[in-house]
């Protein structure tokens, strides 16, 4: 039987299976070598993430001995609000993440998640394709308490890159080591002087000394580029620096933006700043989200849509146990209820 996609050029498959959503992508794995083959390469997978958002919506089972993650799955994200969610793929964990003891999500990028937890008699971070259903394990060294990690993939290597910073007693304070997929081992940072193509970045608190021999505690976010592999400072607000301590980051789209809890009215709502580029870094105030529906005990800032529009999640009163993710239109602050989880 004469087959029509043999008349179509490979490179339109490429730019057409682009557009397709990843619930239909993992069937098509199936169709043919060439396209498992074209749907697993890294340059593809790397336009794919670049191209479309998808959104990870899973929820941790508590009362279990391990904490493990009952559900899991990606929804699709485009800019149509009406149809929003249209896409949403269940997917199951592979045994790698579910071996885990209390496994925490550390990062994301290009279509690469990456977990971390307990594996005894050590811990392990997981590095996990869901696209292509592929997991790798790292053995994470010497995990302290006092141990942060961070994941990202470069943009000029494509390669994943697993960061541990662990504070010590010795005469540096400070131990960074690099995890590389490519060489599969640990090492020390190296410096270059290539531009940066991507970063980590972590909230942090320092001190300095002032009058009187005090000690003066503020906020800062402490940066990493992935490809110099070069730390660095940016420094917030005083409103932000001197104020809340319970401040969160997350991404839209390509900026990086601080969530700043408070209250009004004796109500909890939240101040969201955006990081504008720039040299030296500056914010700015984009909105406050509020919530004032008497169904709603609580909620709490989940990330973005690719709109913009922050994804919330509502909380019922005690004795309701079912919680909602929500969007939440700022100009008109308006909630949409999207998924139940």
């Amino acid at each position: 039987m004469n087959n029509m996609s043999d008349h179509i050029p490979f490179e339109i498959h490429s730019e057409i299976m682009k557009t397709i959503p990843v619930k239909s992508l993992l069937r098509f794995r199936s169709v043919c070598k060439s396209w498992k083959s074209l749907i697993e390469s890294s340059d593809f997978i790397a336009h794919y993430s670049s191209q479309r958002q998808h959104l990870l919506v899973s929820y941790k089972n508590l009362d279990g001995s391990k904490q493990k993650y009952d559900h899991v799955s990606f929804v699709d994200d485009d800019d149509d609000d009406d149809s929003f969610p249209k896409q949403s793929v269940c997917v199951t964990l592979p045994p790698l993440v579910n071996n885990l003891e209390y496994p925490i999500l550390i990062g994301s990028s290009h279509g690469l998640l990456c977990f971390y937890g307990d594996y005894q008699p050590g811990c392990r971070a997981v590095i996990w394709n869901p696209c292509i259903r592929k997991s790798v394990d790292v053995v994470v060294p010497h995990v302290p308490s006092e141990t942060t990690l961070g994941f990202g993939v470069c943009r000029e290597t494509t390669d994943p890159k697993i960061v541990a910073i662990t504070r010590s007693e010795s005469v540096n304070p400070w131990q960074v080591e690099v995890f590389t997929l490519t060489t599969r081992a640990w090492r020390s940072p190296y410096s270059t002087t290539n531009l940066p193509h991507g970063y980590l970045y972590w909230l942090a608190r320092d001190g300095i000394a002032v009058e009187d021999g005090a000690f003066k505690v503020y906020s800062l976010i402490i940066s990493f580029d992935l490809t110099s592999e070069e730390f660095g400072e940016v420094n917030l607000p005083d409103r932000l620096a001197h104020g809340n301590y319970r401040t969160s980051m997350y991404q839209l789209r390509e900026s990086l933006v601080v969530i700043e809890p408070g209250y009004e009215a004796d109500k909890l709502v939240y101040h969201v700043w955006m990081m504008e580029d720039g040299v030296p870094k500056t914010f700015q105030k984009l909105f406050t989200i509020s919530c004032h529906s008497p169904y709603v005990s609580s909620f709490v800032v989940r990330g973005f849509r690719k709109t913009g529009e922050p994804l919330i999640e509502l909380q019922g009163h005690p004795g309701d146990n079912a919680r909602i993710l929500a969007t939440y239109e700022p100009y008109s602050k308006s909630i949409s209820l999207r998924l139940m989880v």
